[in-house]
């Protein structure tokens, strides 16, 4: 196992930051997580968050830095722009846009884009996620990607074919503090993806997806008439969203797909999915997203003159 730093990964989400230091051969010497992301450092400069970051971990001042995320949206750091797809995945680092005027060597992947008139798309650092969970499940011919905004993503080989956002993760936290139902799903514990509640909640959203709106209303009047308590009515809420985000993806029992994620989501969707018959295999989010981290910088110091770095 090599010890020594070859590359600064990160990940900068709207509201996360995520920085791995890694050796030559994908091991991860050091990391830092915080929440600075794009929205918090826009006025502070990306440039000096960065280095106070890898400051901390004495990171030497030759590392190069390979970036994914918001902080190549047109708001962020520098805009690395987006490939359409079809996209092959394996293409991504060779895209890359560069950093100008940084103290070191700073590349920032783009994002893909659909770019269809009824229903236009775009995906910004899962790109990246992709690619890492291509080489962990490379047959894969879909990936689910749970978040504020979810992403079911159609392979073909390294090819992104095509994708779909549903805004699950961004609604369920809209309804359940700015609705009529703050009143009956108050708190913010975990939901428990064992729970009846969400198991009936992923079914009857994926069964009849026309009626959420209404079934939706029920859980106020379910704490009305049953007194049925908060714990229980946000398992029912989440799992009716993602059972909804089921329907719309057209998952069907039997089917076989990439899971890619970790946390609460990974354990809410894998235990949607599996009530809906569909055999999901799990890819850690963080694993994918470090390997396609190191796979783009491959790709672009092997086609930019960097060889000594790759």
């Amino acid at each position: 196992m090599s010890t020594s730093p070859f590359i600064v990964a990160i990940d900068w989400g709207t509201s996360s930051f995520r920085l791995w230091l890694m050796s030559r051969d994908g091991t991860v010497l050091a990391e830092h997580r915080s929440h600075e992301g794009m929205s918090e450092v826009a006025e502070r400069g990306f440039e000096p968050v960065l280095e106070s970051h890898l400051q901390i971990l004495e990171a030497p001042h030759n590392l190069p830095v390979v970036i994914c995320g918001m902080a190549g949206s047109r708001q962020g750091w520098v805009e690395a722009g987006y490939i359409d797809t079809p996209a092959d995945l394996t293409m991504i680092g060779q895209n890359a846009t560069i950093v100008a005027d940084a103290a070191r060597r700073i590349i920032i992947i783009p994002g893909l884009a659909a770019r269809t008139l009824s229903a236009p798309d775009v995906m910004r650092g899962e790109e990246t996620q992709l690619l890492g969970a291509h080489f962990e499940m490379p047959r894969a011919n879909r990936h689910c990607m749970p978040g504020t905004h979810s992403k079911w993503v159609s392979m073909d080989g390294a090819t992104v074919s095509g994708f779909e956002t549903f805004m699950t993760g961004e609604l369920f936290a809209a309804i359940s503090t700015k609705t009529i139902l703050v009143h009956s799903t108050g708190g913010s514990g975990e939901v428990d993806a064992n729970d009846p509640a969400f198991l009936t909640g992923v079914r009857d959203g994926w069964t009849r997806p026309e009626k959420t709106t209404h079934h939706l209303f029920s859980i106020r009047a379910g704490h009305l008439l049953y007194n049925h308590g908060p714990d229980e009515n946000r398992a029912r809420l989440s799992g009716l969203l993602i059972g909804t985000e089921l329907a719309g993806a057209g998952v069907r029992g039997g089917e076989q797909i990439g899971l890619v994620a970790s946390g609460e989501l990974q354990r809410l969707y894998h235990a949607a999915l599996s009530e809906c018959g569909v055999n999901a295999r799990i890819i850690d989010a963080d694993v994918a997203v470090r390997r396609g981290l190191m796979e783009s910088w491959h790709q672009f110091s092997n086609t930019s003159g960097d060889r000594k770095q790759a």
